[in-house]
């Protein structure tokens, strides 16, 4: 597979920033409770207003939401999650055994389905083994996940391409690098697809009626 042609240095040091955002991140009010399994799972799919109305509920209320999150969409769409969902369960266990979706590659694939296109930069000198030749190199892809440095995800809309960079970091993680991504205009368009098109609502004024009914049970 060919490497991007990507300044993976440049990418490293975007993704200490990226590290420091996320911390600073997590110290707000609003960051995404990891106890609530369900909402985990479909808050990246979630619209902003649902987003809101969810945080208000009740235990009893929230139980109610998930009936009413998916009475409102297409089934189709609950076939399209669940099979994207069972996918990062399995891809994405190393980064976090517990919630795979809830990580960078995890949240774009739940959202955004498979990429078209998956460009990796080949860590190939960490396979050298001492006593070996210096060109000497063990492919160790499906052993270690150190074997790779990097992930270039390419998606299609609209006839642009939208990327997404992720970089190794160390223990076990994949980063969502803004250096490349901030370059694409399109960015914006394609989730916006995933959210409003093949997660969208069906009767979006009844559905909000529902809603707020449901708020007054609290």
């Amino acid at each position: 597979m060919t490497r991007p042609k990507v300044a993976w240095k440049s990418l490293r040091r975007a993704a200490d920033v990226l590290l420091t955002l996320v911390f600073l991140a997590s110290c707000g009010v609003n960051m995404m409770p990891t106890g609530d399994v369900w909402y985990t799972q479909h808050y990246y799919i979630m619209q902003d207003f649902e987003r809101t109305v969810y945080r208000t509920l009740s235990e009893a209320g929230k139980k109610e939401f998930h009936d009413l999150f998916w009475a409102t969409r297409d089934p189709a769409s609950r076939t399209i999650f669940q099979e994207r969902l069972s996918y990062t369960m399995n891809a994405y266990k190393r980064e976090n055994s517990g919630q795979p979706w809830n990580t960078d590659r995890g949240r774009i694939y739940l959202l955004n389905g498979p990429p078209a296109a998956i460009d990796v930069d080949q860590n190939i000198s960490w396979g050298t083994q001492i006593g070996q030749p210096a060109n000497y190199a063990v492919d160790r892809s499906n052993e270690d996940v150190q074997a790779y440095r990097a992930e270039v995800w390419t998606y299609s809309i609209q006839k642009q391409y939208v990327k997404y960079a992720f970089i190794f970091v160390a223990p076990n993680e994949w980063k969502l690098s803004p250096a490349l991504v901030a370059g694409s205009k399109y960015i914006g368009e394609l989730e916006n697809y995933g959210k409003m098109v093949t997660f969208g609502i069906r009767n979006p004024e009844t559905y909000k009626q529902d809603l707020e009914a449901l708020e007054k049970k609290k």
